[in-house]
């Protein structure tokens, strides 16, 4: 989901890996993405041909990808993550294999974001075309399935994995939860990677049966929980202590359609369904790796005000783990446009959204993110469908450091620099041979003005050692290739 302010500061323009909300900050921003390359008439992507313009950047590292499906592999962590996710909400329906490939429409215009935000940036998205990008959140099949089950579109309704649902007995999206990877241009490092996986629940209910809807759903949570609990012998205390710094204010309002009783009516409903899903979660790891958390002490939880495009009022919630605030998800009240778009303007409805890949590596004591992309055995082998258990690291291999630096082109030359390119151009020559790159050294030249960056990047695979003479060659080949993407001087 989308999101434009910080815990500190207001508007910011970037995602969080942990909501799954899409946040926005500063980013490094010298100049918009720019390629010299001439654009294919065409691109194939997923087996389907699509009419490539100026805006296609999607790489053959990242199309590589498209099918990797961890999201169905049962002992992988974030499919283990996504079951435990999904058991809690029996009544809901489950999406777990919608296409990555989405309109602009669905990512960024359904959703009510402004044409000029940020977030449409080719800097931070996968552009197939204008038109077509890879979904840079699971929010963009919010409406369409919203409006699915309104329609009755059996197309859709028919890939909801909760066969205990009836598809003859009514709007079964009338709550859904969906877990799918998301793709968004971003730096290296050890938690960062350009495609990751979030879940989004979205939950409606009458406006003119609100107290009793939400009674009945409370009552079946609240059962299935205890039954869950029973089955995996789980001594689940579902309590927690909450500082709630949350308002209803000018600055995080009621929508004009809604009354204050049924919003806080809602966002109550909403904030103990929270609170029940990450209890849960939480006590099936083993206690040795929580050291701040007792298993039958209430869970610290604080909810911090926020706002995203397609709700409000909107909020934040951080849970107390391992002597932190650890962010969990992102929320609100679905802005009633949605509503009415998607042929519900009868209901009422909350929405959160989190992701799955860093709150998996936290878990599961997964330090690397490329770890999560790995085929290697000694990986998949450790865990268990069903079951969080904590990952035993390989054998460290030696890291290999290289420094590149450049002077950026005038400002008036054709060339233009942002650093997500110089990201992609890097996985794209070296894979997940790179660990990190760091920007080390920024100096602009007092009498040219020109400005001159240094990166040093980090390659250490995680599976082997590397030569000298392969890493030069990766790096050979960058240093070509910067000057001819980006029109850079080397140093």
């Amino acid at each position: 989901m989308l999101a434009t302010f910080s815990k500190h500061s207001t508007k910011r323009l970037y995602p969080s890996r942990i909501t799954g909300f899409y946040y926005a900050k500063k980013s490094f921003i010298l100049q918009s993405p720019f390629s010299t390359a001439k654009t294919p008439p065409s691109i194939r992507v997923l087996n389907k041909e699509y009419r490539a313009d100026e805006w296609t950047n999607i790489s053959p590292s990242i199309s590589s990808k498209l099918d990797a499906h961890t999201l169905s592999i049962p002992a992988h962590p974030t499919n283990i993550l996504k079951q435990l996710v999904f058991s809690l909400f029996p009544t809901f329906a489950h999406y777990d294999s919608l296409s990555p490939i989405v309109s602009t429409y669905d990512n960024f215009d359904s959703l009510l974001i402004h044409k000029d935000h940020p977030s449409r940036a080719k800097s931070d998205s996968y552009y197939i075309n204008k038109e077509t990008l890879l979904r840079t959140h699971t929010s963009a099949h919010q409406v369409q399935l919203l409006k699915a089950g309104s329609e009755k579109n059996t197309s859709l309704l028919s890939q909801n994995k909760n066969k205990n649902l009836d598809l003859a007995s009514g709007n079964i999206n009338k709550r859904f939860l969906l877990a799918a990877d998301v793709y968004r241009r971003d730096e290296i490092d050890a938690s960062h990677y350009p495609i990751f996986h979030q879940v989004e629940a979205v939950s409606t209910f009458s406006t003119k049966n609100l107290v009793d809807e939400i009674d009945a759903d409370t009552k079946a949570r609240i059962d299935n929980t205890n039954k869950l609990a029973r089955s995996l012998n789980l001594n689940l205390n579902l309590a927690s202590t909450s500082d709630d710094l949350s308002s209803i204010s000018k600055e995080n309002p009621i929508q004009s359609y809604h009354d204050e009783e049924s919003v806080i009516l809602l966002s109550n409903h909403m904030k103990s369904t929270m609170n029940n899903l990450v209890s849960f979660i939480l006590s099936q790891v083993p206690s040795t790796s929580n050291s701040s958390a007792d298993a039958q002490s209430p869970l610290p939880v604080r909810w911090i005000d926020a706002s995203f495009p397609f709700t409000s009022p909107s909020w934040e919630m951080e849970v107390w783990w391992n002597n932190q605030w650890l962010e969990i998800c992102g929320c609100g009240i679905m802005k009633q446009d949605l509503l009415i778009n998607s042929e519900m303007g009868d209901s009422i409805g909350w929405a959160f959204g989190f992701g799955l890949d860093r709150l998996a590596m936290i878990l599961f004591g997964i330090p690397d993110i490329r770890l999560l992309w790995s085929n290697d055995e000694r990986f998949i082998s450790q865990f268990t469908p069903g079951k969080i258990t904590q990952f035993s690291a390989f054998s460290k291999f030696s890291p290999c450091y290289k420094d590149i630096s450049f002077w950026l082109p005038p400002e008036s030359n054709e060339f233009s620099f942002h650093e997500n390119d110089l990201s992609d151009l890097i996985r794209e020559i070296a894979g997940n041979l790179v660990q990190d790159v760091k920007l080390v050294d920024s100096f602009t030249h007092p009498k040219t003005n020109l400005k001159s960056l240094c990166y040093r990047i980090n390659y250490c695979s995680m599976d082997r050692n590397v030569t000298n003479e392969e890493i030069n060659s990766l790096q050979n080949q960058l240093r070509e290739k910067v000057v001819e993407k980006f029109g850079v001087a080397l140093r």
